[in-house]
């Protein structure tokens, strides 16, 4: 910015408290964000008993139903959001998404339900790709770690109260009457982001602002080529799909696999669950972040190894959580995986936000959510349901259990992909060129 009006402007939305008054909005849309998506894993049984679908037919609305539109859409919606203005796009992603949420409330069958998620996942593709650009125009890099972990929060507050508020209205009232409340609640937050947020000025808390303002917005061709052939950038991509393959798949049948094979009741996974998931996975999530701010003027690799070590130690809890007889020593062993299975998604995010310039960092955190997307959601929750139908075919009496022992492979692979990007990092890092 060159105007007085302009830097003072930047001096009043980039500094003090209005940074965190942005920074929560944007988490408190995103919360909305996850209550929608943990709805449905949450119902999943009254909703299969009312509609009567498959163990399959639940993992492709909560998985490759939703992840097309989700992770397709979000790569010319974030070509636009780099070149207009994000906080509009963000609020008319939210409001679409919210009433698409009530659609899904009113739903008289399966393929109602379908072509509503579907619908859903078209307005959620504009949510989190502008909010990481929003948020990386705030906070400089030395805070950015931090601010992204607080963002990241959502999905776990969001989890956890869409666990115990879907609970609660299902065992007072329906499944479609949380999804309708929700929904409306949306459309409100839409509007107040739109008054409420003002956009940033794109690199404004960069070391050298003027620099990357100079850069260039690329072209979605050029953009996508530069994204796919930065070796960094396509293993942080696979790495964060690998771990999303197990994350996604877990969430959207650990309460089904609970109630179902554990014999958990609804009115104890309203209050055991819910705590779990927002406190462990809050906690992965922030722990991480700081970790990272720690360590990353260190080296580089940290963004690769604080993951790596956090699904190493994860690995031996989820075993237990699944070989569990029953659902109180289950609930104690997922605490593990809900604590360190999440330490890979701020640094993921962060490293992407500090490889690309200001000016293509909405494209690149949607091509990063593309690969993420299509791998974790799209494959994770429809795999699952796939073997787990397929196990009882074959006459499994726990199949859902099958179904998790064949999560661990992937919970591996995850693990070598982020010690590969580690040891990516460190040779760039030892040979002083750019990762």
């Amino acid at each position: 910015m060159t105007s007085q009006g302009a830097s003072t402007d930047l001096a009043v939305t980039s500094r003090g408290n209005y940074r965190w008054f942005v920074l929560a909005m944007l988490c408190f849309v995103y919360v909305l964000n996850f209550v929608d998506r943990q709805l449905l894993a949450i119902l999943a049984k009254p909703i299969q008993d009312e509609l009567g679908i498959s163990d399959t037919q639940l993992g492709l609305l909560g998985g490759l139903y939703f992840a097309i539109f989700y992770c397709v859409i979000a790569i010319p919606v974030a070509w636009l959001a780099d070149r207009a203005n994000r906080v509009r796009v963000l609020s008319i992603a939210c409001a679409i998404w919210s009433a698409a949420t009530i659609a899904c409330g009113l739903a008289g069958s399966y393929s109602q339900l379908a072509a509503a998620r579907m619908a859903v996942g078209v307005g959620e593709a504009g949510g989190v790709p502008p909010s990481y650009s929003i948020i990386s125009d705030y906070f400089p890099a030395g805070l950015r770690g931090r601010a992204l972990s607080l963002f990241n929060l959502g999905p776990p507050i969001g989890q956890a109260l869409g666990v115990a508020f879907g609970a609660g209205i299902a065992a007072q009232h329906d499944w479609r009457t949380a999804f309708i409340i929700i929904g409306a609640i949306g459309v409100v937050a839409a509007g107040v982001v739109w008054l409420t947020v003002r956009e940033p000025q794109r690199g404004a808390t960069d070391r050298e602002p003027a620099a990357t303002s100079a850069v260039p917005s690329l072209s979605f061709n050029a953009a996508l080529r530069a994204f796919v052939t930065n070796r960094v950038l396509m293993l942080a991509a696979l790495a964060a799909g690998a771990t999303q393959f197990v994350t996604y798949a877990s969430l959207n049948f650990n309460v089904l696999f609970l109630m179902r094979e554990k014999a958990m009741p609804l009115d104890q996974v309203s209050i055991w669950y819910a705590l779990l998931l927002g406190i462990g996975v809050s906690a992965g999530i922030y722990l991480s972040g700081a970790l990272l701010d720690r360590y990353r003027e260190r080296s580089r690799a940290a963004y690769a190894v604080i993951p790596a070590i956090g699904l190493a130690l994860a690995l031996p809890p989820l075993v237990g959580f699944i070989h569990a007889p029953g659902w109180p020593l289950a609930l104690a062993f997922l605490a593990g995986p809900m604590l360190f299975g999440y330490f890979f998604l701020s640094p993921t995010v962060a490293l992407v936000q500090d490889t690309v310039p200001a000016q293509q960092r909405t494209l690149a955190s949607a091509l990063l959510l593309l690969i993420m997307g299509l791998i974790g959601l799209g494959l994770g929750p429809t795999w699952l349901g796939v073997v787990s139908d397929a196990a009882r075919a074959a006459g499994a009496v726990n199949p859902l259990q099958v179904a998790f022992y064949s999560l661990i492979p992937f919970q591996l692979l995850a693990i070598l992909l982020y010690l590969l990007l580690a040891r990516t990092l460190r040779r760039a890092e030892a040979s002083g060129t750019p990762a």
